[in-house]
């Protein structure tokens, strides 16, 4: 007999909405979802597939719901998107994966112009059908495409930076796991912090922060670059197949896992996000974040910087900046 490794505890009525939920992240981040005891629906949309994805998922046994859905066919009179709407009504929680995923040779930003559209267009749903709700950005490149959810969100009159957030969880799973490894412990007990970006040299671990860890400069710098460029490591393996998928989806997994804590009351819930913040010249910057009952209660500071990590910091934020303009102008000009 099969038994679940996950809790058995009754899901609390928590619904999670997945745009993009028939991709390579969206179908194993459902798949998650829909074992977690702490959501009561997960709620699957994409331009194709997304009801096959959502029959599959109901046929394990979990207590959470499972819904699939399309984007309306169209008809006369007009009635929008009836399955986005769908999708979205009533959601506490929104993960956006929909996108095309890199391909060898390409940047996250060389995503941008098929990408920015797509989460432009999600983002008028989420604006529209559920403005109240948490919405995590996965969609590359994530340097811009939350500046275009936010510049969309307020345009509709709805923005609240408390409630969008960018999900640089992969960055800081890549961390543990390559830390741990370099230092000989269990990378699920290391404990690192991953601020600035999503992209390349924007992403920032401060490895100088990490309790009795021991870096030569060598390792110091071989890891923080692997760290900035993991996703590269993992398109070049795929030879095309695809990107950074699985762990994606785990990380998307724990990002909402954590959410969904803060928005039940727990306490002292904290996890580095690309939020709305004033602690750099950055309007946007990953940084360590307290999470709570309606959603970004705190963006806390993120100590000191080695001199190493300055160095990087000082090169990262001209390019940070430039790609957060870079989505702003998509939606405004």
């Amino acid at each position: 007999m099969l038994r679940r490794a996950f809790s058995s505890t009754a899901a609390a009525q928590t619904k999670v909405a997945v745009l993009g939920a028939a991709g390579g992240i969206g179908q194993p981040l459902s798949l998650l979802l829909k074992l977690s005891p702490a959501i009561s629906e997960v709620s699957c949309y994409d331009v194709v597939n997304a009801p096959g994805v959502a029959a599959d998922l109901s046929h394990i046994p979990t207590s959470s719901a499972v819904s699939g859905s399309l984007p309306h066919a169209g008809s006369w009179p007009a009635v929008g998107n009836i399955g986005l709407e769908e999708c979205l009504a009533g959601s506490d929680v929104v993960i956006i994966p929909a996108g095309v995923p890199r391909k060898p040779g390409m940047t996250r930003d060389d995503l941008f112009n098929t990408n920015a559209g797509i989460v432009k267009t999600l983002a008028e749903g989420v604006a529209k059908y559920c403005p109240k709700a948490v919405v995590g950005v996965i969609s590359n490149p994530v340097n811009s495409t939350v500046p275009i959810a936010a510049e969309v969100l307020k345009n509709a009159g709805v923005f609240d930076p408390t409630k969008l957030c960018g999900v640089t969880t992969l960055d800081v799973i890549r961390a543990q796991t390559f830390v741990g490894a370099s230092q000989g412990w269990r990378p699920e007990e290391t404990d690192v912090t991953v601020i600035g970006g999503h992209a390349g040299i924007t992403i920032l671990p401060l490895l100088s922060q990490i309790a009795d860890a021991k870096f030569t400069d060598e390792v110091r710098d071989q890891l923080t670059r692997r760290i900035q460029f993991g996703g590269d490591e993992v398109v070049a393996a795929k030879a095309g197949a695809g990107s950074a998928t699985l762990s994606m989806a785990y990380a998307g997994y724990l990002f909402t896992e954590n959410v969904i804590r803060g928005l039940n009351g727990e306490k002292d819930v904290v996890q580095c996000a690309y939020v709305e913040s004033k602690i750099t010249d950055a309007e946007y910057f990953a940084s360590p974040c307290k999470f709570g009952k309606n959603g970004v209660e705190e963006v806390l500071p993120f100590g000191q910087l080695s001199d190493y990590e300055q160095m990087w910091f000082d090169k990262m934020m001209p390019d940070l900046n430039a790609q957060i303009q870079k989505g702003k102008d998509f939606v405004n000009n």
